[in-house]
């Protein structure tokens, strides 16, 4: 009979602080890590926009993320996630917590109270042809300005326009890019946003740190400040505390927690 392994599993909601709010993440601490295949299938089924993995390096962590089909290069909000199950659940000590990733560098989450703040690379999103498809994936509507970085960010004139998309999950999951941000300025926040990945295995990711990366200098930039109020305007909904500090993006949420338990592997 083969041999089986326990590994434990947290789900916490982050960017809130309402459980079934903002966005669920996976978080499965290791000691070693497990074969990338293992880790794709766990995250699979798991069936969450992602599921992050850390192991320890000393005083701090290595850090991974899958989405259902995928690993990815950078996940805010299973990093905010898994700062959360360290300090409420796995005794971490300190007010920062230090990870290591494969492609972001070195990501920093601090604790206040029970505010966490994420320090991130900014990434620019640059002027950008619209690619064939993809404003009808989106279900028509005409933005002020299309540009990338690793997703498209699409800007339009108000937070009703972005609301009201309901785009072609099909259609989208055609078009050459990660992910498609859609945002515009805020009714009660500096700016809103939503964010569809089909080809990553998620349709609309209820509140992305990532896009944030790109989000925050654009909107710093237009609107003349640093410091930066944002709802993501999912079904959940997720809120945020952004500020722009020269080459990298600070995001502030909340987090809680909403199961722990262990997976038979």
């Amino acid at each position: 009979m083969a041999s089986i392994s326990l590994i434990p599993i947290y789900q916490a909601d982050a960017f809130t602080d309402k459980l079934f709010g903002g966005n669920p993440a996976a978080v499965c601490p290791l000691n070693e890590w497990l074969p990338a295949p293992e880790m794709q299938k766990i995250a699979a089924e798991n069936n969450l926009a992602e599921t992050a993995f850390f192991i320890p390096q000393g005083n701090d962590f290595e850090l991974r993320w899958f989405t259902p089909e995928l690993e990815i290069d950078l996940c805010g909000h299973a990093t905010l996630a898994s700062a959360h199950i360290l300090f409420t659940q796995l005794g971490y000590q300190g007010d920062e917590i230090r990870f290591h990733t494969l492609k972001a560098g070195t990501l920093t989450v601090s604790r206040t109270g029970d505010l966490y703040t994420l320090d991130f690379p900014s990434r620019v999103a640059e002027p950008s042809d619209t690619p064939a498809g993809l404003l009808e994936a989106l279900g028509g509507g005409q933005p002020l300005e299309v540009l990338r970085s690793r997703d498209y960010m699409l800007v339009y004139k108000s937070e009703a326009e972005v609301r009201a998309m309901k785009p072609d999950f099909n259609a989208l999951a055609k078009i050459d890019a990660l992910g498609i941000i859609v945002t515009a300025p805020g009714e009660n926040s500096d700016f809103v946003s939503r964010f569809f990945a089909p080809s990553a295995g998620i349709n609309e990711d209820p509140v992305t740190g990532s896009a944030h990366c790109n989000l925050i200098p654009y909107w710093a930039d237009k609107l003349g400040k640093n410091e930066l109020y944002a709802f993501q305007v999912s079904a959940r909904l997720g809120e945020l505390w952004c500020e722009l500090k020269g080459d990298r993006v600070l995001m502030s949420g909340k987090a809680v927690t909403y199961l722990k338990g262990e997976i038979y592997v």
